[in-house]
């Protein structure tokens, strides 16, 4: 299996949500004085993606990228998380999900739009 292409999107199993692409408006808050547009989406990846550091060093990546979030490990063996903050920064971040760090063997991406959490600060692990 592999990674979803730039700009797929599919909803994920355990939400009711459509899926929409990344850059839906649906999931924005519009430009103004205080800076861009925000966007969010929710994430899921696959594969080899637990026991190899993926919540630690996607933290440590959301925050070089300025994103706020969280990232945690399901019951199923994937990883799963949210992401919001400068279109082009979720965009970035999508594309290193993709890869993940170094020993992880990432089979698949998939992500949909969310709405913005205006209450999440920072980028975290969840349990």
């Amino acid at each position: 299996m592999s990674a979803a292409p730039a700009g797929s999107a599919e909803a994920l199993p355990d939400d009711d949500q459509a899926a929409a692409p990344v850059g839906d408006s649906a999931a924005r808050v519009g430009d103004s004085a205080a800076g861009p547009a925000l966007q969010a989406v929710r994430f899921r990846v696959t594969g080899r993606v637990q026991g190899v550091y993926f919540r630690a060093s996607a933290r440590q990546a959301g925050e070089g990228l300025g994103l706020r979030g969280w990232v945690r490990n399901r019951g199923d063996g994937a990883v799963e998380g949210h992401l919001q903050g400068d279109p082009a920064m979720v965009a970035a971040m999508l594309d290193w999900c993709r890869e993940g760090p170094p020993g992880a063997a990432v089979e698949r991406l998939t992500y949909e739009t969310v709405p913005v959490d205006t209450k999440l600060v920072g980028f975290s692990i969840r349990p």
